[in-house]
């Protein structure tokens, strides 16, 4: 068990995530529901695509950052889309094995097709409802923290 009573992730430590996230609003509400998990992780909020990618390949300010074991992105994003990055990060040998879960409010056909088509791990739609939308992220920390043996970094 970790420090605050929350066991470690699959990796044996804290899990790190990086939520990319365009919404102040979603990205609060993910983080505090991610926070009071059954987990202990380190979550990582940038603002958009283009920070998503300087962080992953640790430019900048983002030097010496660690390497996530699972990215949850938003599709619809200024500067560059979710779906942009997506793309981005399964073309590089060096990131393409992070699990990527698209969390998004689409629930269009295409943006489902599109991106199972560049490797997304796995495709949940956001609910409206502040109470199911916390669940919805709840059960992607289940899955995602406890059930799945995450790729080592």
């Amino acid at each position: 068990m970790g420090e605050t009573g929350m066991n470690l992730g699959s990796t044996g430590r804290a899990v790190e995530v990086l939520l990319v996230e365009d919404s102040r609003g979603d990205a609060r509400l993910t983080m505090e529901a991610l926070k009071d998990g059954k987990v202990l992780n380190h979550i990582n909020w940038v603002i958009d695509g283009v920070e998503a990618m300087r962080f992953l390949r640790r430019e900048g300010e983002y030097a010496g950052v660690a390497r996530p074991d699972l990215i949850l992105l938003d599709l619809n994003m200024p500067r560059k889309s979710g779906r942009e990055v997506l793309d981005e990060i399964k073309s590089d040998r060096d990131l393409k094995r992070i699990p990527v879960v698209i969390l998004t409010t689409s629930e269009a056909e295409e943006d489902v097709l599109r991106t199972y088509d560049l490797n997304a791990s796995c495709y949940v739609a956001k609910p409206v409802d502040l109470d199911r939308f916390i669940q919805v992220v709840k059960k992607i920390e289940d899955f995602w923290f406890t059930v799945v043996k995450l790729p080592p970094a």
